[in-house]
């Protein structure tokens, strides 16, 4: 009886398998990429983190040296420290711009196809692009925003090059070409508010400014939180801005992504210095993702 139960069982695992055959070789191709280049980089960055990776001498392993040295660098704090004064800024031009926007684009009722295709355009252009027309914009001679101050008997300035208006400059460039994704979120969650929530406030007397507080922001609560969570880790991760406007070397603009860069390929070509900066970004973030998720949990 029990030999006849376990074959009926192999049978009907097998039969299984065999079905489901062409959807494991799919799954399996997916799983191969993501291995490839996914989990095996992670897996190996992390190795690196722990070893003596450069041009010089083969690889060896050197502990937690690697991360001594990064908290004996005072770049190490300079670094941290521009990242999350880049990610503040980001967040109030970044985060509180593009509702605003989605909130106006809302309401229009004409040319509103032709509003949102031009915020969303600068999602569409490359990131190198977008920093190359912004660095044409802030040329301290002959750039856009210069020549603009100039005809308006206003005083130049130096935009990238001034410690007080570098960051400043960097995050207005990575919100313009931020701008239109968050944007078309908020825009998709607002068309999904039932009208009627609307309706029944302006029965009951609602202004303008408590039916967007009463309504309009509870709902979005949902996607708020979302977008909130993902503009902080892709903030923290900036890099190209302050690669192409101000260098590797401008310590007021330098990030931790620019700061990995230099230890890998500008100053001493050492990666797993480099390996190490890059595990302490990701147990940060990660960190930070599971604390934020625990505490919105109830909201969400």
């Amino acid at each position: 009886m029990r030999r006849s139960m376990t074959t009926g069982l192999s049978a009907r695992l097998r039969r299984r398998v065999r079905d489901n055959l062409l959807a494991y070789a799919f799954l399996s191709a997916g799983l191969v990429c993501f291995a490839l280049f996914s989990w095996y980089p992670l897996v190996r960055g992390v190795l690196l983190s722990f070893q003596q990776v450069n041009f010089v001498s083969d690889p060896y392993w050197v502990g937690l040296d690697n991360f001594r040295a990064l908290f004996d660098d005072p770049l190490f704090w300079t670094a941290w420290r521009n990242t999350l004064l880049f990610t503040g800024l980001a967040l109030v031009f970044g985060y509180v711009v593009p509702l605003g926007l989605a909130i106006l684009l809302n309401e229009l009722r004409h040319f509103a196809g032709f509003f949102r295709v031009a915020v969303y355009l600068p999602v569409m252009l490359p990131p190198i692009v977008v920093v190359l027309l912004w660095k044409y914009f802030y040329d301290p001679g002959n750039g856009l925003f210069n020549t603009l101050l100039r005809g308006a008997h206003l005083p130049e300035s130096q935009w990238t090059q001034s410690s007080s208006t570098a960051m400043i400059s960097l995050v207005l460039v990575s919100t313009w070409a931020n701008l239109g994704g968050a944007t078309l979120m908020y825009l998709a969650a607002l068309q999904g508010i039932p009208g009627e929530l609307y309706e029944a406030a302006e029965l009951d007397g609602a202004s303008v400014w408590q039916r967007l507080r009463h309504v309009t922001l509870p709902q979005l609560r949902f996607i708020m939180l979302v977008l909130l969570l993902l503009q902080i880790i892709s903030t923290m991760q900036v890099f190209i801005e302050p690669y192409q406007l101000t260098g590797t070397t401008n310590p007021d603009t330098v990030t931790v992504m620019v700061l990995i860069y230099r230890y890998a390929f500008t100053v001493n070509y050492d990666f797993g210095l480099a390996a190490a900066m890059s595990v302490l970004l990701f147990v940060v973030l990660g960190a930070f993702s599971a604390l934020y998720l625990r505490l919105t949990r109830s909201a969400t």
